[in-house]
């Protein structure tokens, strides 16, 4: 049993005294781990860092085995974002979305665009947003899509300003405004309506967190990743800085 594909990995664990478990997003063949030999060497630590872009082979006797993975770089990520801890860490923790939140062996092609798709965003100035709409993508293709188009209790697009924790659905700044408190706040840019600064992606992050937490890994019956909790984190510190200039 044998296929090549490209990927994105997402992360690797040492098994033994040289190898480790490395677990790949690929395009064709989802989720999927394999073992890797020689992963303590210098080349190949460089070939495994979270969210490089690798071409992978994998063979195994049989398709239920773990398999053993033969991999070769084709872009490094991670190396051009240790200069900007924050990126670093939303490269991390999507990553660890990833790996959380889809099913083992299952292909999601729409997630692979995405991902990549960020990993080429996050040298852009408007990356954090693009984070945010990547992990709303996650759940639409999971099944879990919001409905941010129309009001739940009017049926129209105006205004549209918060959503309901539990259905997922939009709801009107005027239809919701007596139950704010019990509501999730909708930012505006997600509907085409202002600037993404950082307040707005936060509450970006809050609301696709909320979801995550409650539909894509609650079967599973895990939280958010910590790599996850660790990125907002980082990131509430930056929210209330001037203008796009967030620092930590």
């Amino acid at each position: 049993m044998e296929w090549t594909d490209e990927a994105i990995v997402l992360s690797a664990r040492p098994h033994g005294e040289t190898a480790a478990v490395a677990t790949l997003l690929t395009r064709e063949h989802g989720r999927h781990a394999g073992l890797v030999q020689g992963a303590r060497s210098s080349r190949q630590r460089g070939v495994l860092e979270a969210g490089n872009l690798v071409s992978a082979r994998w063979r195994a006797r049989l398709p239920e085995h773990l398999g053993a993975f033969s991999l070769e770089l084709d872009r490094s990520i991670a190396a051009g974002l240790l200069d900007d801890p924050l990126r670093l860490a939303a490269l991390v923790s999507a990553c660890s979305v990833c790996e959380a939140a889809l099913p083992e062996r299952e292909p999601h092609g729409p997630v692979y665009d995405g991902f990549r798709a960020l990993l080429v965003a996050l040298g852009s100035e408007f990356w954090d947003a693009a984070y945010v709409r990547w992990e709303l993508g996650v759940l639409q293709e999971l099944g879990f899509g919001l409905d941010l188009t129309r009001c739940a209790a009017t049926g129209t697009n105006d205004r549209l300003s918060y959503v309901s924790p539990r259905t997922g659905r939009a709801v009107s700044l005027s239809a919701g405004e007596a139950y704010r408190d019990k509501l999730l706040t909708l930012p505006g840019f997600l509907v085409g309506r202002g600037a993404a600064d950082p307040e707005e992606v936060l509450q970006g992050l809050l609301l696709a967190g909320h979801f995550l937490e409650r539909t894509a890994m609650a079967a599973g019956g895990i939280g958010l990743p910590a790599a996850r909790a660790r990125f907002l984190e980082r990131y509430r510190k930056t929210a209330t800085s001037s203008g796009r200039q967030m620092t930590l």
